[in-house]
């Protein structure tokens, strides 16, 4: 069984949890996935459980998390199987590694490359796994070169935790090229790093396993690990295994001429349903978006609070659904089309067309973000983007939604004339 960036406890990343039955879901969550991981290793009967890297986020002190873990791989040491760890960026310097007393069939590869020789018996050829640790919490030049050559006659297993070419929202970690990893002539190759799924198998078998279980919506969707038999002639097959205990998942609600409450709940049900109906995960936790125009744009920003009631009611009837979060990008139906009486149709042309957007006003805005990140704690600063373009870009989004909020309260006369009426 081959997973990675497990990252055990990992501290809740999204504001948006203000739910305490939610935050509590998905704050035990990383700890149930691996439960489960460890349940599928027993029922597969496999060899081996390989681990990546990132199995601890950070460098945490917290001992609860040296104790659940000593007991689930306790479980695996008991039924004679085997686990094989590799540090990867996160989990380089946790001070958990240094303190854990691993049970006996478990072998955390260190700093400097070695393999495992596993003997299985007459007529069997014999197993390599080779693994290596980060030493540092960075590796910025690939690290293959310091893996031992393939061992002839034997099914040869290597672990790394690597970035290989890259990818968006993952910094550069020991980067190395799929073509590499195949030329070294090992049979399979578990990595770890990218929070992404993907296989190449081209000469040669290379699985990124993703991560068993997101953490908030920017992991979305269905999170497993892989299952992998090499038979001795060296034939690699893999199957996917579904872990993740709560699933994370963007669904949008078109209220386009959607003109009565009741509707727009027949459409948030309607959605909700479809994507329980998907979902693989027990629990599926859901950012949703609601866009289009309509008559309720004013009333829906007005009266934010009381939708969100309705979307966690029309969740609940769906089954073990939850919003983490509602974004309300509707407009009112004449917003962008012809001439306007209405003084505040004129007012949000004015905004849009002379402030949003004008030098003065950005500059404004940025010192405003650039003094609050200032008094924010060092693992809540990157709220408005990690560099200079996500946080205009997140700024720009937050103007343009706080212009709209303004506006929805503006209107609440007009919105009460029609309601009584």
């Amino acid at each position: 069984m081959h997973t990675a960036d497990i990252h055990l406890d990992s501290p809740l990343r999204s504001l948006a949890l203000r739910n305490p039955e939610l935050a509590d879901l998905i704050g035990s969550a990383t700890r149930q996935a691996f439960s489960s991981i460890i349940d599928l290793c027993l029922d597969e009967r496999v060899d081996a459980l390989l681990v990546a890297g990132d199995l601890y986020d950070g460098d945490q002190t917290s001992m609860k998390t040296a104790r659940f873990l000593a007991g689930e791989l306790g479980r695996l040491s008991k039924a004679g199987i085997r686990t094989f760890l590799i540090r990867g960026n996160h989990d380089a310097l946790s001070r958990i590694s240094k303190e854990l007393v691993l049970p006996d069939l478990v072998k955390l590869f260190g700093g400097r490359p070695e393999h495992v020789l596993i003997d299985r018996g007459p007529g069997e050829k014999p197993v390599a796994i080779h693994g290596l640790s980060f030493s540092q919490a960075t590796a910025p030049e690939s690290l293959l070169p310091k893996y031992r050559p393939a061992i002839p006659d034997t099914i040869n297993i290597g672990m790394m935790h690597t970035s290989l070419g890259g990818a968006e929202g993952h910094d550069v970690y020991a980067p190395c090229s799929p073509a590499d990893l195949i030329a070294t002539g090992f049979n399979y190759w578990a990595l770890g790093h990218i929070h992404k799924r993907s296989v190449i198998e081209n000469g040669g078998t290379i699985v990124m396993p993703g991560m068993p279980q997101g953490r908030d919506i920017n992991e979305d969707g269905p999170k497993s690990v892989t299952l992998v038999s090499i038979a001795d002639d060296g034939t690699v097959s893999i199957e996917e295994r579904p872990t993740s205990r709560a699933e994370f998942t963007r669904v949008s609600v078109n209220a386009e001429g959607i003109t009565e409450w009741s509707g727009l709940a027949e459409a948030i049900s309607a959605a909700l349903r479809q994507a329980r109906d998907t979902s693989v995960s027990p629990e599926l936790v859901v950012r949703l978006t609601l866009s289009g125009a309509t008559p309720l744009a004013w009333r829906m920003r007005r009266d934010s609070d009381l939708l969100m009631t309705e979307a966690e009611e029309r969740a609940a009837q769906a089954g073990a659904t939850w919003i983490e979060k509602l974004d309300i990008g509707c407009t009112p139906p004449n917003t962008h089309g012809g001439p306007s009486t209405d003084p505040l149709h004129e007012l949000r042309a004015l905004i849009g067309a002379a402030i949003l957007g004008s030098d003065g006003y950005e500059t404004a805005l940025e010192s405003i973000a650039a003094n609050l990140q200032t008094q924010l704690p060092a693992d809540l600063r990157d709220l408005f983007g990690t560099d200079e373009a996500d946080t205009r870009a997140a700024l720009s989004r937050i103007a343009r939604e706080g212009a709209d909020d303004v506006l929805a309260r503006l209107q609440t006369g007009s919105a009460s004339t029609s309601e009584s009426a």
